[in-house]
């Protein structure tokens, strides 16, 4: 007898993938919007890695369709990542004082500090 390994098979690889979607979408709707700076953090990590990851694989394909997966998944894994760094960026900007809202408190700071004067001058003498 000659035994063969049998693979899990078209619909198996199917049936993962559709339910690794389902999870996967499920569990990114109910995140809060407080959390997904960091989440997005995390997940260009996760890409690089996969970056990687697609890139050795890439290495070690042999014919006209594994190396034109091999480049897509290259290519969609590296739109992930330099998508996900202008998002979590465009983010942070939304958390950053604007210039006009940091101006009065400079000026408040200036003119609490004793001796300082908006002229610059030691004298007091208006202009």
């Amino acid at each position: 007898m000659i035994a063969t390994a049998a693979g899990p098979g078209l619909m198996g690889l199917i049936t993962v993938f559709v339910l690794a979607a389902f999870v996967g979408y499920e569990v990114i709707s109910k995140v809060p919007s407080v959390l997904h700076t960091p989440l997005m953090s995390g997940t260009n990590a996760i890409h690089g890695i996969i970056i990687v990851g697609a890139m050795l694989v890439l290495g070690e394909a042999h014919g006209a369709a594994q190396v034109s997966l091999g480049f897509l998944a290259v290519i969609l894994a590296t739109l992930n990542v330099v998508g996900g760094f202008v998002v979590t960026d465009r983010m942070l900007e939304m958390f950053k004082a604007k210039p006009a809202a940091r101006k009065p408190a400079a000026e408040a700071s200036a003119a609490a500090a004793p001796g300082a004067s908006e002229t610059g001058g030691s004298n007091g003498a208006a202009s």
